[in-house]
């Protein structure tokens, strides 16, 4: 009989104590549930825009602020002096604030994703007629090797805007990059040097063809490739025959 009434205790002990337990873990469960509903329905923080120095050029009316890459500002940290030094090329920014200096307007050159890599102004000045200037930009905005970031592995593609960041045209085809260019006043053309994908690798080598891009000046559109691929193969018959 004692043995019957200890064990009848102790079954209720153990029975209650396993209640306690399996209720405290699930408001313990609850709680950490209701905690992390909280944290979610927080606003995540964004990032601040950087933005580099002033450009100021006297030939336009527009002033422009380039836009700082967010990878850029982490790996280089953020500088957050104001002064009056020329540009540095080695930076590389995802877009350009245009503000007009006369009423105040401003706009993007950009309405989407993408990475500029360099802007320089072209000042044609051709006899008998008025100077003509533009900016030309070298900009990433397809994610040619597809690993789904762009980045220096991309093509890199030529535009050309007027001096207040408007009328953007690309001069130079998709799945290429630009080497180098020079303008002709006399003919009142820019000349780009380029290589293309020509193999279809999804890179850049010394394996793929180079050629020149010829675009005028007077109707800015795409330029016209100036070696054909029949002078290609005529010039390929005498050097490697």
């Amino acid at each position: 009989m004692i043995n019957y009434s200890f064990w009848k205790n102790f079954t209720t002990v153990m029975i209650i104590a396993t209640l306690s337990f399996l209720s405290f873990s699930c408001k313990s469960s609850v709680s950490k549930n209701v905690e992390q509903a909280k944290a979610d329905d927080k606003p995540k923080l964004q990032a601040n825009l950087v933005y580099s120095d002033l450009i100021i050029k006297e030939q336009s009316d527009y002033l422009m602020i380039p836009v700082t890459l967010p990878q850029q500002n982490e790996e280089q940290g953020i500088d957050l002096s104001f002064s009056s030094r020329s540009y540095e090329k080695n930076n590389q920014f995802s877009n350009i604030i245009f503000y007009n200096k006369q009423d105040g307007e401003t706009h993007l050159l950009l309405n989407k994703k993408a990475i500029i890599t360099s802007f320089d102004l072209l000042e044609v000045k051709a006899v008998n007629k008025p100077n003509t200037r533009f900016w030309l930009y070298r900009i990433i905005d397809q994610d040619t090797n597809t690993d789904e970031k762009l980045n220096s592995e991309d093509a890199t593609i030529g535009y050309l805007s007027d001096l207040s960041g408007k009328q953007l045209q690309q001069i130079t085809p998709n799945n290429t990059r630009i080497i180098s260019w020079v303008v002709v006043p006399s003919q009142n053309a820019i000349f780009l040097k380029i290589i293309k994908d020509s193999d279809n690798d999804k890179k850049f080598t010394k394996q793929d063809k180079t050629n020149f891009v010829r675009v005028n000046l007077d109707k800015i559109g795409m330029g016209t490739e100036i070696i054909s691929d029949q002078i290609e193969q005529e010039l390929k018959s005498y050097i490697f025959k």
